[in-house]
């Protein structure tokens, strides 16, 4: 297996972090710098970003996000497992009315170098965006919020699968590890 296959692999969607392990702007920097480099359709760069690394933003950021759709008696990671950073993918409309999949290859890049990083994540969109604007004072008439990356040094161990059937829900076993199941190259190749 190839280093970029692993790399894959470890670039899971992480939950539950060592809340107490601080990641600086400076990191968070990086990260977007790499995304900065990525394709962006029509070569536009229509995003924009919003940095968290402290603990008081951290915490209000929280409470405006909904974790693990599939896990329905999980609210999300607990105090001292939470995110230590957060970083707000944004659409800047004076540029771009649609971000296409630009956020996409952005977000799944800021992870893959998180990951390099020995740090892991998780891509939210599931998000009360307009609360979200209000805290962080994100312009309404340029700015769309388009997803949530949570940030930190992962705590939780997640596994892939092979998916059976179509059982495509991720779930957690008594020791709660995070089984991820996926469809077999062979079920996917038409």
């Amino acid at each position: 297996m190839n280093n970029f296959q692993e790399l894959v692999k470890k670039n899971r969607s992480y939950r539950r972090f060592w809340q107490e392990v601080a990641i600086s702007k400076k990191k968070l920097e990086e990260l977007v710098d790499c995304a900065r480099l990525v394709a962006s359709g029509r070569n536009i760069q229509p995003l924009k970003y919003y940095l968290s690394y402290t603990p008081e933003m951290n915490a209000k950021i929280f409470p405006h996000l909904k974790w693990a759709g599939h896990l329905k008696n999980w609210a999300g990671p607990e105090e001292g497992e939470r995110p230590s950073a957060y970083i707000v993918v944004l659409l800047d409309r004076q540029i771009a009315e649609n971000a296409y999949i630009d956020h996409g290859i952005a977000m799944q890049t800021l992870l893959l170098a998180a990951v390099e990083s020995g740090l892991g994540g998780c891509m939210i969109a599931s998000i009360n965006k307009e609360k979200l604007r209000t805290l962080l004072a994100i312009e309404e008439n340029r700015y769309d919020i388009l997803a949530v990356v949570a940030l930190g040094k992962p705590k939780e161990i997640v596994r892939l699968v092979d998916m059976q059937g179509d059982e495509y829900k991720y779930w957690r076993n008594e020791k709660d590890e995070h089984f991820v199941p996926k469809r077999l190259l062979k079920d996917i190749i038409i």
